[in-house]
């Protein structure tokens, strides 16, 4: 998938969890169904995962490859990236992992501020989706808690995929 592709895909699927969040009832952004995260806090792991991946991207790409290596096969295609991520959430049933584990519920007050952030950083991601070299994009790595090491541009889409795993499971249980 080409950078421009990508930084749209971004954007629609931001555009549509944000509209989504926007209309939801204020209750529903402190509770949630039982033993499961409340709007809030799936909003809320969304900004810490975007924001993790905009902070790493500032760095220096040299940094990241002496840190992480470089890439070692060739880029997957969205579809095999979204079709791993699901082989994988199913194999730890449930299990959160570490920086989202007993994330605190965001406060109503908190709402507009991290709506805000999102958009924010969705469009931090989608500027340096365009302006990274596509050799970058496919050569340099990121750790992902899940996926393991994976080139900038599947991190990127998976990052589109991500936030349509989130609205898809707010819209069915919220």
């Amino acid at each position: 998938m080409d950078k421009e592709t990508i930084a749209n895909l971004l954007e629609a699927k931001h555009s549509n969890l944000i509209t989504w969040l926007e209309q939801q009832p204020n209750d529903s952004w402190t509770e949630g169904p039982e033993g499961k995260w409340t709007t809030g806090q799936q909003a809320q792991h969304l900004l810490q995962s975007i924001i993790t991946l905009n902070n790493a991207l500032s760095m220096p790409k040299f940094l990241l490859r002496f840190k992480f290596g470089k890439a070692n096969r060739s880029v997957r295609d969205f579809d095999a990236v979204v079709k791993r991520y699901q082989e994988r959430l199913e194999d730890i049933k449930g299990k959160t992992f570490k920086g989202s584990q007993n994330m605190k519920v965001p406060t109503l007050n908190e709402k507009e501020y991290i709506l805000n952030r999102l958009q924010t950083e969705h469009k931090k991601l989608q500027y340096k989706t365009r302006k990274i070299s596509d050799e970058n994009l496919d050569t340099v790595v990121l750790p992902h808690p899940l996926m393991g090491k994976m080139p900038v541009r599947e991190i990127i889409m998976w990052t589109a995929h991500h936030v349509e795993h989130h609205t898809d499971t707010l819209k069915s249980n919220y």
